[in-house]
């Protein structure tokens, strides 16, 4: 089959998710999914949505409210500081202020509240809950390979918590990402991955056949707590299948080398950089669409010119002046690779729109004043996706906005139907 370049022209349209078919030896199905072809495109006058896809970008010690926040409120802010690399991308993100979770206190505790909302801590309860990521992995996550990414700058710590509270280790190296993103197993390999998966299905069978059978031996209310078991091995199961599935698949091929691992555990800025570019390529083939890329309050000294004190020592900087021009270097050259990370994704194509139009980018942090560990007054911004943006909207900073509003905007624009996260009481943005 050839086709004769720019002047070949497909008459037919082709549904996103098309796949090749055909039979393989002894009659085997075999699907194929293809990558994204300009006949996918929606014909003039018709329309259909791209997949919606969600990044959380969080920070363990937060950014300088003076410097983030602007002035003025709505869409006719002057820039602050931090937002003056942002103005071309003006109209496509939110920043928000006056908001916190109600009920999180505990300063650095308070981290593992970020994507959950539930209050943890000495004061607050012992365990917690489902992360904002993780609910949206656990009911639309099986459309990629990867249901979510959990990722960090250094170490395993991640704000990205389970249904029953257990906290998921992040990935902190690109160059590994890159390789189980990019990089395919044998196929030996992938067999073998394939038969523990149906291993464990299997056992899994059993287990639920046994448990059917001691059902009609129990009360009512065992009766109703083993249905709920039932359920939650249901859905692994279909987790697990869908696993099953992948391990057959060939990974998708990307026209980049695999990336080298930032040597330096300080130099948080290139490791942002170089996490950031990983996660646009997970992002353009589909390989997930729910990530987590955590950048920790790290000791050292963040090499940029002017800097001369470990990071976590600024961000506690007592209103010292010396500190919070240092920490302004900082706390800027982030946001600036924030604004960076947009800007790939709007210049990439989607099908159906930019990458940026089809993905939805939170940062923010558990710390509204790391240097006195308030978590009052978080800072937020919030890009991209089906939303509305807004400028500014600023809320009472003594009286604060209930941050989870914003989280249950972001589930139900994803495509969840619920009404209630966490805290919640309503919503904030609108598509």
């Amino acid at each position: 089959m050839s086709f004769r370049g720019p002047a070949f022209v497909s008459q037919k349209h082709l549904h996103r998710r098309t796949m090749l078919r055909g039979l393989g030896l002894g009659g085997t199905g075999v699907a194929l999914g293809l990558p994204w072809l300009n006949a996918m495109r929606p014909a003039l006058g018709a329309s259909e949505a791209g997949p919606r896809r969600f990044v959380a970008m969080t920070l363990g010690l937060g950014l300088h409210a003076e410097n983030l926040f602007p002035s003025q409120a709505g869409l006719d802010y002057e820039p602050s500081l931090y937002l003056q690399g942002l103005s071309d991308l003006r109209s496509r993100f939110t920043v928000v202020s006056g908001t916190s979770h109600p009920g999180v206190s505990g300063g650095h505790r308070a981290e593992a509240s970020i994507l959950t909302a539930s209050p943890m801590g000495s004061s607050g309860r012992s365990r917690n809950t489902i992360s904002l990521d993780q609910l949206l992995a656990k009911h639309l996550g099986n459309a990629t390979r990867f249901p979510s990414l959990v990722l960090s700058t250094g170490g395993s710590n991640s704000p990205s918590y389970t249904e029953n509270g257990s906290m998921i280790p992040a990935q902190s190296s690109p160059r590994a990402l890159f390789e189980q993103l990019f990089v395919d197993e044998s196929k030996k390999q992938r067999s073998q991955q394939a038969k523990r998966i149906q291993q464990g299905r299997s056992i899994m069978d059993l287990v639920a056949d046994d448990a059917r059978t001691l059902q009609a031996e129990l009360g009512v209310g065992d009766r109703q707590r083993l249905d709920a078991y039932f359920t939650s091995v249901r859905d692994l199961e279909v987790r697990m299948a869908e696993s099953e599935r992948w391990a057959h698949l060939p990974k998708p091929e990307v026209a980049a080398k695999v990336p080298q691992d930032v040597a330096d555990p300080s130099d948080l800025i290139r490791r942002q950089q170089l996490m950031h570019d990983v996660i646009r390529l997970a992002l353009k083939t589909d390989s997930s669409r729910f990530i987590t890329f955590h950048t920790g309050g790290g000791g050292g000294v963040v090499p940029l010119e002017g800097v001369h004190e470990g990071y976590h020592t600024l961000s506690h900087h007592g209103k010292d002046e010396q500190k919070l021009e240092q920490l302004a270097l900082v706390e800027k050259a982030m946001v600036d690779q924030w604004a960076d990370f947009l800007r790939d994704l709007a210049e990439t194509d989607d099908g159906q729109g930019s990458l940026l139009d089809n993905t939805c980018v939170l940062l923010t942090s558990n710390l509204g004043n790391a240097s006195n560990h308030s978590n009052r007054n978080m800072p937020v911004l919030v890009a991209g996706g089906p939303f509305r943006h807004e400028g500014h909207l600023a809320f009472d900073r003594n009286n604060n906005y209930p941050l989870p509003n914003l989280y249950l905007s972001i589930l139900q624009q994803m495509g969840l139907e619920i009404d209630q996260f966490a805290s919640s009481n309503g919503t904030l943005l609108t598509a």
